[in-house]
């Protein structure tokens, strides 16, 4: 036996125990002949003295332990004097006198520091070196923290019922919106099976088959650039469906373990409960997004009928051509830099705008855009923005979406400037009655689903024959905390001829359709229930509630921000013999 106890379990009632603990040495002291080390494991540190006076070989043998070598230590618990206890060790009031110190593996120097808890090297380097850079006490609250999300989503759906069920990795491509990873058949060469981008049909086929309540832990797999809140490749969804329900059956089985998730893994104050259900048209006007960040205020107010005679000519032309003026009122904003409303106006043109209008009300107005404005005009803006003094009226004029997406980014950013992003407090709502159909963001002019293609149409068969397709709403539902997306979901279209529909008016022939889906249409073909679902992102919810910088932060084993598995050297070159038994030939690039 190596151990008899951990390091962060003794405390001042082991006094005089004989005990053995094993670990990392965190760091080594000698003071006068007397040596001092931290040891430490997954549990905690505890202080061990070596004493020439007690034992003269343990003490030689610790003369050679430097940072990170793994020992074993015997020796006797004691209690510390009170003006040497440690308050900031849970086993600060004691310490082991050892005795005996086995030496069970050396340490070269590691690359970067652990016992700093301030001090992060470079990221590039902490990957190269993730088997050290997890010994750190915030990954391993981290993986413990993961690790209690999961068994407590799991305790939680079979309470309610839910059978847990795995689906296949080896999958077929399909158009879901991302980029397949493609897997070459060995078998069957010049095909190929696709890594699921989730396991959306999958659990719909098991809705077929009276499963009834599904859920599962999934892995998902998509092509798509990394960014702060998307992890290159691959994440973990707690993918979930329900027979026989409508939408606010998903919403009642959802709410209570979100607001368990959120209250018992953070220590975050949920703002509003039961969680607010914005209309997706709706949110995208008060707020600009379909993921708004409700910690703070800051709705967008519709402006185009005061504005509709204006002498400013970006506002007379955004209203002669059919679009919109919107104005954002930023409370605080008269504190704003040339240099704050600089990187505003960036933000606002990332997002399309041409450019940024604004008005700084404090006792006196300030605007480039005032003598433009007649003097009862400015009264009615102000007014209708709710603007007092100190604060700063941002303006966007054209395209609806367009300025509802510019004045959105102007919206968070001016969140984060003025500090109102606050991480002591959890912003939950549901947005829902997502478009059905958008215009193709690839292909002008042509009609493409808007969200997920199987999702059913509000109105059903009679909104796809009679509708204009840009005015179908579906029923589709998306979770938000904080800012963040958290989750996707959907009441499922599960009748062929509606779905036939469906994909026909977004250009899929019944031939594509089949050869895509043939099995999920043959499928309902033989009684399909009613069903939906929705899958929250594990990783990315606890990224939220733990308030890391990057989702990279929530993996025991991440790809660096270019897609690259530094620690194991992936993705790598294989060999010929590999690249033949698939059929495959590498063309590189002239």
């Amino acid at each position: 036996m190596y151990r008899t106890h951990t390091c962060g379990e003794l405390r001042k009632e082991d006094n005089g125990k004989e005990v053995k603990l094993a670990g990392w040495v965190q760091s080594r002291r000698d003071h006068g002949g007397v040596i001092f080390i931290d040891l430490r494991d997954r549990y905690g540190i505890t202080q061990i003295t070596f004493d020439p006076e007690r034992s003269k070989k343990a003490l030689e043998a610790a003369n050679k332990l430097r940072s990170e070598f793994v020992v074993q230590v015997t020796g006797t618990v004691n209690k510390r004097p009170e003006t040497m206890v440690n308050k900031k060790l849970d086993t600060g009031e004691i310490e082991v006198d050892g005795q005996e110190l086995v030496i069970l593996n050396e340490s070269e120097t590691p690359p970067f520091e652990l016992d700093k808890p301030e001090f992060e090297a470079n990221e590039q380097i902490r990957l190269k070196y993730r088997f050290i850079d997890l010994r750190r006490p915030k990954l391993q609250h981290m993986l413990q923290l993961k690790d209690k999300m999961i068994r407590m989503i799991r305790k939680y759906f079979q309470e309610q019922d839910f059978v847990e069920v795995q689906t296949p990795i080896l999958a077929n491509s399909s158009p879901e919106g991302a980029r397949d990873w493609l897997v070459p058949s060995r078998l069957y060469p010049g095909k190929f099976y696709a890594l699921p981008q989730a396991p959306q049909q999958f659990k719909q086929l098991l809705m077929v088959g009276g499963v009834d309540r599904y859920f599962q832990i999934a892995p998902c797999f998509r092509d798509e650039d990394p960014r702060a809140d998307r992890a290159f490749g691959e994440f973990y969804q707690l993918d979930m469906e329900m027979s026989f329900v409508e939408q606010e059956d998903i919403f009642d089985i959802m709410d209570p373990l979100m607001v368990k998730l959120t209250e018992e893994l953070s220590s975050k104050t949920i703002i509003t409960k039961p969680f607010p259900r914005i209309p997706w048209k709706e949110a995208m006007e008060k707020y600009g997004t379909d993921k708004p960040d409700l910690r703070f205020g800051f709705e967008i107010k519709p402006i185009t009928d005061v504005v509709k005679n204006s002498g400013f000519k970006v506002f007379a032309d955004a209203v002669t051509k059919k679009g919109v003026v919107h104005a954002l009122n930023v409370v605080g904003g008269a504190t704003f830099s040339r240099k704050d409303i600089d990187e505003l106006t960036e933000a606002a043109k990332e997002k399309g705008a041409s450019g940024l209008a604004y008005i700084i009300v404090d006792a006196e107005l300030k605007s480039p855009i005032l003598k433009f404005l007649e003097e009862s005009e400015i009264k009615q803006i102000i007014q209708e923005a709710g603007a007092k003094k100190g604060d700063a009226i941002f303006f966007g004029a054209g395209e609806w979406q367009t300025v509802c997406e510019s004045l959105g980014a102007v919206r968070n950013l001016a969140g984060s400037k003025l500090g109102l992003k606050d991480n002591s407090k959890a912003a939950w709502c549901w947005i829902t009655d997502f478009p059905m159909y958008a215009y193709s963001e690839i292909e002008e002019g042509k009609i493409d689903f808007g969200h997920n293609p199987f999702s059913m149409p509000q109105g059903g068969m009679e909104a796809l024959e009679n509708k204009d397709p840009l005015d179908i709403l579906a029923y589709q539902y998306d979770y938000v905390l904080n800012g963040f997306e958290i989750t996707s979901g959907a009441i499922r279209n599960h009748d062929p001829k509606i779905m036939y529909k469906a994909f026909e008016i977004a250009g899929y022939t019944k031939e594509e359709v089949d050869a895509k889906f043939g099995h999920m249409i043959n499928a309902f073909k033989y009684g399909a229930p009613p069903h939906g679902g929705n899958a929250p992102g594990i990783d990315r919810l606890l990224m939220v509630l733990m308030d890391a910088e990057s989702i990279r932060d929530i993996y025991a084993f991440p790809k660096d921000g270019a897609g690259r598995d530094v620690m194991l050297g992936s993705p790598s070159e294989v060999t010929q013999k590999q690249l033949d038994e698939l059929h495959i030939k590498i063309v590189k690039e002239e």
